[in-house]
Parts: structure tokens; sequence; C-alpha cells
């Protein structure tokens, strides 16, 4: 039959019937098939505070779960069909690999060997990440350039350690490194006040400086010794899955860049601006690929939001994170985050 004709036709899944959108593609992929006639999404996060945790009532919040709920909304229009699966750093690639999960929204940074070696791919960057350093503003530090002298709490046998390392060489500087076996030993020797400063992933630093006994005598400095990209994983192989998971992101991107919001969804749908219109799939056929509805942006952002929201909501200054947007803002803004547009 020809293609258009299939559109009207009825998909019967686990018993039930689902109806494709007369726009949305009607070869399905094997993953979007199988979320479909699961009806949900299953999405592995790594408990951390801002971006994967449960709140008082058991429910999970955070920067991660919020974008799987994006995903969710994009292919159910339902946020809460989103589900969520626990995993350790350790776990998480095998995870993915076995089907455990249907995507991580984000795992270990982007490398090369990640990337080409696991059989998982990157939809793309969530969070523009690196290491940085977390000091006390009493001290002034303005940046690493103030730290020559400085003892440094590390965790060791990190990458974290040889970085620090590689950085005090490459400046002709000084540094007195204090080791601990983990993270949390460093951050409470740095709390305690056994060192100038605390070394880690700038993300991970904003999570321990809630922690501290006065966070706001703390800053995160603006610099960064490494490149740590994170972002959505998924299996390698199902190339619509992956564009599916890839442009929930970029819209959620453009539409910051659009001004079309959480807030503002509903109002944006008569907008006389032919780009927000194409987003938001008032004009135009920009589902067909995908094999979703015409409103799939609109249902992310109607939903969820749009990058801003999820950032300032979970990670932001309205959030105890009180994270800087630095290389996540966008890209018209001083930033990073880029998107190509929908169209």
């Amino acid at each position: 039959m020809m293609r258009r004709q299939i559109l009207a036709l009825v998909a019967i899944f686990a018993g039930g019937f689902i109806a494709f959108d007369a726009h949305a593609q009607t070869d399905v992929g094997p993953m979007l098939g199988q979320v479909i006639k699961r009806g949900y999404v299953t999405c592995g996060v790594t408990d951390a505070p801002g971006f994967a945790q449960r709140d008082g009532a058991g429910e999970w919040r955070g920067f991660d779960v919020d974008f799987c709920r994006a995903v969710a909304s994009a292919v159910l229009d339902d946020p809460a069909k989103a589900r969520f699966i626990e995993l350790s750093p350790k776990e998480r690639a095998a995870a993915l690999q076995a089907g455990t999960v249907d995507l991580l929204a984000s795992a270990s940074p982007w490398t090369k060997a990640r990337d080409t070696g696991q059989k998982l791919i990157y939809a793309g960057v969530l969070l523009h990440d690196g290491q940085g350093f977390l000091v006390r503003r009493q001290r002034s530090f303005a940046s690493v350039q103030d730290l020559d002298g400085a003892s440094i709490c590390i965790e060791q046998g990190t990458p974290y350690e040889l970085e620090v390392a590689d950085f005090f060489r490459a400046h002709k500087a000084k540094y007195d490194p204090k080791l601990f076996p983990s993270l949390e030993e460093a951050a409470k020797a740095y709390d305690a006040g056994k060192c100038d400063a605390l070394t880690a992933d700038v993300s991970t630093l904003y999570g321990v400086r809630t922690a501290l006994t006065a966070p706001a005598d703390h800053a995160v400095l603006p610099d960064l010794l490494s490149k740590a990209p994170r972002g959505p994983l998924v299996r390698q192989g199902d190339d619509q899955w992956l564009n599916i998971v890839r442009w929930t992101l970029f819209a959620m991107i453009d539409a910051e860049e659009l001004e079309v919001s959480k807030a503002n969804a509903d109002a944006a749908l008569t907008s006389e601006n032919p780009q927000i219109r194409r987003l938001l799939g008032v004009d135009g056929a920009h589902s067909d690929d995908l094999g979703l509805s015409q409103d799939w942006a609109y249902r992310i952002i109607k939903h969820v939001g749009n990058y801003a929201d999820v950032f300032e909501r979970n990670l932001g200054q309205g959030a105890p994170f009180a994270m800087e947007r630095r290389l996540n803002a966008l890209w018209t803004k001083g930033g990073l985050m880029y998107a190509p547009p929908v169209r």
C-alpha cells in the first residue's frame, strides 16, 4: 500500500489499539515500537544531587530525570510515562547494552573510546562539564592562576589527580596535593579546612557545595582543566530512536532560543514567527522521519519545558545547586548550547 494510505491504519500493540497520527511515519523502528507497545520509556539514572534523586514522596527529580520525561512526552505525550532504574556508574553501559533501559540520560563524559567501543552512541551534549576547583570565597581566589602554592584535596587514582599535576606542571606553579581514597573523604577534608581547594568535575563540585557546612561561603572557579561533555546515550543500530532522543534535546535548545517555554507554549501556537510555528508543528511536516505526531516538540515544551526551564529548575540560581550557565548558556549568550533548526 502507498505510504499515505497506510497512515490511516490502526496498529495493534499488546492487545490494545494505538491510532497513528495522520502526520506520523508508519515505519516504526524496533525501539520506538517497543516503547509504544510497553507504554513507557525506561531510563537509566545515577543518584546525584540536582541530576537524579528521589524526593520525600519517592518521586524522581532532577536534570537527567527531566530529560527522560521530555523523551516520554515526545513519544507518548505524557511525562509520567518515564520510568527510572537506578544504576551505579559501573552498571550504566552494561544495562543499556543489555536492553535493561532504553537510554541513559547522562553517563560518563563523551570520549572516542566510549562513543565507539561500547556499541553505544551519544545523542548530543546535554551538559558541558569539565574539571574545576571549589574554593572558599574569603580567600579571594578569582581563577586557577591564584592557586599557586595552594593545597588541593584530590580523589586518588583518578583522572582528577593527573589533570591537576599536568596543569601545575604546564604553568610552572607549585601545589600541595592532599590525596584521599574517595571523593567523599576529600570533600570532608576540604570542608574541615584541611586544604585550600577541592577538585572534581564542575557539576560534581556544585553538588558537593550543597552539602558543605556553609555552602554560600564557597564558589566554583570559572576555569576548566578539561573537557567533559555529557549527554544521553542509546544503543547503536536504531537510527530512528537515536534521532528521537537527539531531537528531543535539540527542540529544547531551539525552544529556549525562540523564547518558547513551558509557561507560554500554548500562546506560542498562535505566533506568526515561522520558526516557532515549525517547531511546534503548526506549519510543515517535520515528524515523518521520527515516527512521532506532528506536535512532538510542543509536547516536550508544554509538559517539561525548554532547556532553560529544565536547567534553572534543577541546577540554576533558583535551586540549591545555584549553578551558573557558563558554557551551558545559549550560543547567542556566550555559551556553547546550539542546535540545528527544526525545518
